[in-house]
């Protein structure tokens, strides 16, 4: 018996921090995607933004986030505050049997959870791109990690409020993306939209991203490390239920994505008479994010089903969003937000223990939340140090002016 628990926790622990590698390696995938979607000229920044907001993430979760978000008191709206991550398990917990006994390691389960909170951070740079002050940015990373994300984290993953009443987010369609795209959402609001994207007669103009095959490479890193989010958030493999579970929740993932893709592909071939690339990408992480919130329950022919809604929504979200004069240069607000929306409703069209209250209650508590802080932290920077470059660092690219060095320099004026 002891032999067998401690095997079933060595197998759950690897399992757990594998699937936290593949979360981590989505770093890379918002990276390459983000820098296929600018141009040249903000290529360097937007790298310096991902690679930073990354290790910021990281820090800032280990020193208190964690703490926030797992160490507070049951069906509560306040959180305990405190730092670092607590004891480890011990041998005789693990062997003790029963429930209560422990299934993967506590640094298993903190390597897990930090690689999400990256993630939602992840999504604002996209949609702060090609103007946004780099240490503005920086500095709010710092407040989003350590207090933001993990104060609605502690509301559902933690065991709050939301918990509390019933609210299902699976592997955090909501507590991750909507969260991302919130905090992204408020600092679009604060920023302004890039000089130039709409003219004074109501027009729109496009600005195309400067390396549409690194925007597509990132989002098949996306896509693969999705098995990690997805995957991982079963929590455990090491009995015959929970593999099976695993491996329905990456083949809906899988199927989801697809089917996002294919919808998107389809929707801009009508509206727009071309079949558009960009609209495909952003198709196949809205399949991604719809499904996230409940990979497991749906059949994989549902899954595939609401990637397509989600494929659907994202295109009409871009271009409502454009209309509305929300620039997003990366579609991260429709993508994570909208469609984030969407699959916290799907959840109970496949899962009996869900309800759509529930469900609304949860979105609009973390929409809300994160909102309204990440607004309030964005007027204060703007207040100490300001937001945004300025007309001619926007211009010449805020590569030169925020880093120093162009990603491309062969290709600089005069070269």
């Amino acid at each position: 018996m002891n032999e067998f628990a401690e095997l079933s926790y060595a197998l759950d622990t690897f399992y757990f921090l594998i699937c936290g590698v593949l979360v981590m390696w989505m770093a890379a995938g918002f990276s390459m995607l983000e820098a296929g979607l600018v141009r040249s000229k903000n290529t360097a920044e937007i790298l310096t933004k991902n690679v930073a907001l990354f290790a910021i993430a990281c820090t800032m979760y280990l020193v208190v986030g964690y703490y926030i978000m797992y160490s507070s008191s049951a069906g509560g709206f306040l959180p305990n505050l405190g730092f670092l991550l607590g004891g480890e398990n011990s041998v005789d917990a693990v062997t003790a049997g029963g429930d209560d006994a422990p299934y993967y390691s506590m640094r298993a389960d903190f390597f897990f959870q930090v690689v999400f909170v990256a993630t939602a951070m992840s999504i604002v740079s996209g949609a702060v791109a090609e103007r946004m002050k780099l240490w503005a940015f920086l500095a709010f990373t710092v407040v989003m990690t350590a207090f933001i994300y993990p104060v609605s984290g502690y509301w559902t993953w933690g065991g709050g409020w939301l918990s509390a009443v019933g609210f299902s987010d699976y592997a955090g369609s909501g507590i991750v993306h909507l969260a991302g795209a919130a905090a992204a959402f408020a600092g679009v609001l604060v920023l302004g939209p890039r000089k130039g994207k709409y003219g004074k007669d109501g027009s729109i103009r496009a600005i195309p991203g400067a390396n549409l095959p690194l925007a597509t490479l990132g989002t098949f890193i996306l896509w693969m490390g999705w098995f990690g989010f997805n995957g991982g958030s079963e929590l455990k493999v090491s009995d015959v239920s929970s593999a099976n579970n695993m491996a329905q929740v990456l083949v809906n993932t899988n199927a989801a994505a697809a089917g996002g893709v294919i919808a998107a592909l389809i929707l801009a071939k009508l509206w727009f008479r071309k079949a558009d690339l960009t609209m495909a990408l952003n198709g196949a992480l809205a399949g991604l994010v719809a499904i996230t919130a409940e990979p497991l329950a749906p059949s994989a022919i549902g899954a595939m089903l609401i990637g397509m809604v989600g494929g659907v929504i994202v295109v009409a979200s871009i271009v409502m969003l454009d209309k509305l004069k929300l620039d997003d240069p990366v579609g991260a607000i429709s993508v994570h937000g909208v469609v984030g929306i969407w699959g916290c409703l799907a959840v109970p069209l496949s899962n009996d223990g869900a309800n759509f209250g529930a469900q609304i209650i949860g979105i609009v508590g973390i929409f809300a939340w994160v909102f309204i802080a990440s607004l309030i932290v964005w007027l204060i920077i703007k207040a100490i140090m300001g937001v945004r470059v300025s007309e001619e660092e926007e211009y010449e690219g805020v590569d030169i002016a925020e880093c120093g060095l162009e990603a491309y320099p062969e290709f600089g004026v005069g070269k």
